[in-house]
C-alpha cells in the first residue's frame, strides 16, 4: 500500500514555492494527453508524489506562543488515532517539537540566523501501536530565515593614519572597511554605504569603498596638525530604517620643510671678558624654524666679520643652536667690539617649497669685550742668558722687563720663583729686572738654571706674570785631569825590562770633554826611579814600563809610582795621581799567580785568626788613646746634646715637618725662634720684595764662633728671613760631629772580654823575636798583674 506525506508550510499562500526550491510535478486534476493523429486521449488519475527538502522559520521571533514552522502528513494517516509523527535529528525536542497526532511542528525557541542558519532533521510516521514505520523515513531542512537585525561594525577601528601637510586635493589618506553580520544573499540587509559624519569640510569618504581622501587643498601642520573624523557605514544600502554603526579616524599631518629658518631677534649683541680662554664658547644664537625633525635642522656660517679668523660657529645638533667660538685671544686694549654677520641655512630642502621663500636668513652679532685685569705680560717670555763660572758675586747677567697690559699701566716689581733656584744662585732687582749672581757657580754642577721670574703688579698683587730666564754656564778650566779609572796595575817577578805593564788615560770634568790635550809624566820624586818609567804616547794616553828586572815580592810588593797630567786648558791644571803597582809571581807565560806581600810562617800553636784578634785589640787601643788626645769638637757644657726626641700627640705633617728638629741644639746659633710659628708650612703667596740684610744681622752673623758645618746654613737662613720674614724654611740641617758622654748599654767592646779567667794562653809570644816583643810584654804574663789585672 502506497502512502502520501503532505507537507503544510506556514508561508505557503504568500510565497512562490518554486522560489525556495519546492516544485510539483502531478496536479490535483488528471490533464488530458494529445497522441499522434491530433486526438486526445483521456489519462487517469496517478497518486500525487510531493518533493519537499526545507521548511522555513524567521529568526529572532518574538511572539509568546510557540511559532508554527510547517506539517508533516501521510496518506496512511485516516485520522482515526493510529498513526504517530516522530522527529529526530538537530534541535528535535529541545527546538522543534511535533504534535505526533497532527504532525504539526513548532519551534519553542527564539532563533538567530547569525549563531545557526538551519537545522537538519529527519521525519517518520509509525502505527501507534506497533511502532512499525508506515513511511520510509525521510530527511529535510529546517532554514533560519534572515532579518536584518545586525548592524554594520568596523573591526579594525578606530583607525590612525597619516598624510602629509600641504597634500594636494584628494589625496588617500586611509581605507576603512565595516562588516555586517546578516545574509549577504538575502535583501540588502548586510550592503552597507559609507559617510561622513564629523570631519567636514577637511575629508570626505566614498561611499561604497570607504577610502578617505582630503576635501582640502594645503592644509598647515603648523596651523593644525590633528584632525578627528566620525565614519558612519548604514546597511540597506543607506536606505531609511536600516541599521548603521560608526568609527572614528585621527588624522595626522606629518610635517614637511615649507617653512624658512628666521632670526627672531635683530640684531643680536653680547658681552665677553677679555680673559675668555680660546676654544671657549662666546655667545648661541637661534633661527625659529616651525617645522620638526630634519626638516628644522639648519648650518650657520659667519658670512661677515671685522674680525677676520676671530671667530667661528658651530651647530648644536641637540639644540640646533648656532654657538660662537673664540678662535683667537680677545684684548680689550687692542680692540673691544666686534660686528659679525650671521646665516641661517636649513639642511634638507624640499624643491617643491622653493616658492616659500628663501630657506635662508641672516643676522648682524655685535660682540663687546669688557676690560679686566691682567697680570703683566713679559716682553720676552723665554730669555735667554749666558755666564761665566768664573764670575764673582753680584755680577750683572741680564735684564727682564714685563709691563701691564692694561690701561693703568701700573709699575711692575720682580722676583725669582725660588722653588726653581733652590740654591739661591741669582738675584734679581725688584725695580729693574736685572738678574745677578748671588754665589759663586760651578758649570761642572750645574750647566744650565732654568728660573721663573715673577712679575707682579704693585697695585694689585694678585696679578702676577711669569717669565722664564734660562741661564747658561760658560766653562773655564778649574779642573784638573785625573785617572780615567781606578787602575789596578801588576808587575810579574821575572818581568824584563822595557815591558808595558799599564796604559793609562786621564779625563778632564771641564768643556770640550772630547778636546783636551793631556801630557804625562812622572813625578818629581820618582822621575830618578830605577824601577819604571813613563812613555807619553801623544794620543792621551801613557804607558808605564819597567826599567829593570828581578822584581822581588818578599822585598818590596807593592809601589807606588806617582803620575803628574797636564792639561792644555789656559791656565794650565795639573794633577798627580798615584799608580800603585804590585808584584805577582807569575807562571811562565806571564800569567799573575799570587800578588801582594809574602805570608811569614807563623810559629808554631798560633793560628791566623788568633793573630788577627791580637791585632784588632791592639788597634782599638790606639784609638782610644788618640781618641782622649785629641781637642773636643764642641764645648765642654755641650758633650751631653744628642739627637733630641720631640714626641707628637697628634698627627704631624709628613715628611715635610721640620719641626722635629729642635734648631737651639745647634751649637750657640744665638738665633730666636718663635715657637708658635709652624716653619713646614709653604706660604699662599710667594715673596717677591728682597731686602737688604740691615747691617746688624750681618755683624751679628760675623761674631758667630767659627763652625764650619752651620755658618752656609745660618747665611742662607738670614738672608731668607730679610728678603720675607712670613717665608719659612722649607728644610733644616742638624749634624752632629761628635759622640756622646756614654750609653746605658755600656761598653760592647770585645776587650773587656779578655779577662783574667780566659783560657787562651799568649806565652808563645816571647819566641817570635823583636818585632812581637811589645805583645810579649801585653799578653805573655797574663797570670799575673799585666795590663787588665
Amino acid at each position: 500500500m502506497c502512502s502520501i506525506i503532505y507537507v503544510a508550510v506556514l508561508l505557503l499562500p504568500l510565497v512562490d514555492l518554486s522560489f525556495w526550491g519546492w516544485s510539483s510535478s502531478v496536479s490535483a486534476t488528471p490533464q488530458p494527453r494529445k497522441v499522434p493523429g491530433g486526438s486526445w486521449e483521456a489519462l487517469q488519475r496517478q497518486k500525487r508524489n510531493w518533493v519537499w527538502n526545507q521548511f522555513f522559520v524567521l529568526e529572532e521571533y518574538t511572539g509568546t506562543d510557540p511559532l508554527y514552522v510547517g506539517k508533516l502528513h501521510s496518506d496512511v494517516d485516516k485520522g482515526d488515532g493510529n498513526v504517530k509523527y516522530v522527529l529526530m535529528g538537530e534541535g528535535a525536542s529541545s527546538i522543534f517539537t511535533i504534535d505526533e497526532n497532527t504532525g504539526d511542528i513548532h519551534a519553542t525557541k527564539r532563533l538567530d540566523r547569525e549563531e545557526q542558519g538551519y537545522y537538519t532533521l529527519r521525519a517518520q510516521a509509525v502505527d501507534r501501536e506497533t511502532n512499525i514505520p508506515v513511511e520510509d523515513e525521510s530527511e529535510f531542512i529546517v532554514k533560519v530565515q534572515d532579518i536584518n537585525d545586525n548592524e554594520p561594525k568596523f573591526p579594525d577601528g578606530p583607525y590612525t593614519a597619516a598624510v602629509p601637510e600641504m597634500s594636494p586635493l584628494g589625496t588617500m589618506v586611509v581605507q576603512v572597511a565595516a562588516t555586517d553580520a546578516d545574509d549577504p544573499t538575502y535583501g540588502h540587509s548586510a550592503r552597507v554605504v559609507y559617510s561622513i559624519i564629523h570631519g567636514q569640510p577637511y575629508f570626505s569618504v566614498e561611499p561604497k569603498t570607504g577610502i578617505i581622501r582630503t576635501a582640502l587643498p594645503n592644509m598647515d601642520r603648523e596651523r593644525r596638525d590633528q584632525y578627528v573624523l566620525v565614519i558612519q557605514a548604514k546597511d540597506m544600502m543607506g536606505q531609511m530604517g536600516g541599521l548603521s554603526g560608526t568609527t572614528s579616524v585621527t588624522v595626522m599631518l606629518t610635517d614637511v620643510n615649507d617653512n624658512p629658518p628666521r632670526f627672531p631677534h635683530k640684531p643680536y649683541q653680547c658681552s665677553v671678558n677679555e680673559s675668555l680662554v680660546v676654544a671657549s664658547e662666546v655667545t648661541r644664537l637661534k633661527a625659529e624654524d616651525a617645522d620638526l625633525g630634519p626638516n628644522a635642522e639648519m648650518d650657520y656660517h659667519i658670512v661677515d666679520s671685522d674680525g677676520p679668523g676671530m671667530f667661528s660657529i658651530i651647530t648644536d645638533e641637540e639644540t640646533q643652536e648656532g654657538v660662537i667660538i673664540l678662535q683667537k685671544p680677545l684684548d680689550y686694549e687692542t680692540k673691544n667690539t666686534f660686528s659679525l654677520r650671521v646665516e641661517a641655512t636649513n639642511r634638507n630642502i624640499d624643491p617643491q617649497f622653493l616658492t616659500f621663500g628663501p630657506f635662508s636668513d641672516t643676522v648682524a652679532v655685535k660682540v663687546n669685550v669688557k676690560d679686566v685685569n691682567e697680570p703683566p705680560v713679559f716682553t720676552t717670555p723665554l730669555s735667554k742668558m749666558v755666564v761665566s763660572e768664573a764670575a764673582r758675586v753680584n755680577t750683572t747677567i741680564g735684564t727682564v722687563l714685563a709691563r701691564d697690559p692694561d690701561s693703568a699701566n701700573s709699575s711692575i716689581r720682580y722676583s725669582i720663583d725660588r722653588n726653581t733656584d733652590l740654591e739661591r744662585y741669582f738675584n734679581v732687582d725688584s725695580l729693574l729686572g736685572v738678574i745677578t749672581t748671588a754665589k759663586a757657580l760651578d758649570r761642572e754642577v750645574n750647566s744650565v738654571h732654568n728660573i721663573t721670574i715673577f712679575a707682579i703688579e704693585s697695585q694689585d698683587p694678585s696679578q702676577v706674570g711669569r717669565g722664564t730666564a734660562v741661564i747658561t754656564v760658560m766653562d773655564i778650566n778649574d779642573n784638573a785631569p785625573v785617572f780615567a779609572i781606578e787602575y789596578e796595575t801588576l808587575v810579574c817577578e821575572n818581568a824584563s825590562p822595557g815591558q808595558v805593564i799599564q796604559t793609562i788615560s786621564a779625563v778632564d770634568k771641564d768643556e770640550p770633554p772630547g778636546g783636551h790635550r793631556f801630557f804625562f809624566s812622572l813625578a818629581s820624586p820618582a822621575t830618578s826611579n830605577h824601577n819604571f818609567t813613563l812613555r807619553d804616547n801623544k794620543d792621551n794616553t801613557a804607558s808605564v814600563l819597567t826599567s829593570r828586572d828581578g822584581f822581588q815580592r818578599r822585598e818590596q810588593a807593592l809601589y807606588q809610582l806617582p803620575v803628574l797630567i797636564t792639561d792644555s786648558g789656559s791656565p794650565t791644571l795639573s794633577s798627580t795621581n798615584t799608580l800603585l803597582v804590585r808584584v805577582c809571581d807569575c807562571d811562565v807565560e806571564g800569567v799573575p799567580q799570587a800578588c801582594g806581600a809574602v805570608a811569614h810562617t807563623l810559629p808554631a800553636g798560633l793560628s791566623t785568626g788568633a793573630l788577627v784578634a791580637i791585632l784588632a785589640c791592639i788597634f782599638t787601643l790606639l784609638g782610644k788613646a788618640w781618641e782622649e788626645e785629641e781637642e773636643p769638637l764642641i764645648l765642654e757644657d755641650e758633650r751631653d746634646v744628642r739627637e733630641n726626641i720631640v714626641r707628637y700627640d697628634d698627627e704631624g705633617g709628613g715628611e715635610e715637618d721640620t719641626e722635629a728638629f729642635d734648631m737651639v741644639a745647634l751649637r750657640n746659633l744665638n738665633i730666636m725662634r718663635d715657637p708658635k710659628v709652624r716653619r713646614d708650612v709653604t706660604p699662599e703667596t710667594p715673596t717677591f720684595f728682597s731686602y737688604p740684610p740691615s747691617t746688624a744681622s750681618r755683624l751679628a752673623y760675623k761674631m758667630l764662633p767659627d763652625n764650619v758645618l752651620f755658618r752656609e746654613f745660618i747665611w742662607d737662613r738670614l738672608k731668607e728671613a730679610d728678603a720675607d720674614p712670613s717665608a719659612p724654611p722649607y728644610d733644616s740641617l742638624q749634624t752632629y760631629a761628635f759622640e756622646g758622654s756614654g750609653s746605658v748599654a755600656e761598653s760592647l767592646s770585645s776587650l773587656e772580654s779578655l779577662s783574667s779567667d780566659s783560657e787562651q794562653s799568649y806565652d808563645y809570644l816571647s819566641n817570635w823575636g823583636p818585632r812581637f816583643k811589645k805583645l810579649a810584654d801585653l799578653y805573655g804574663t797574663m797570670e799575673g798583674s799585666g795590663f787588665f789585672s
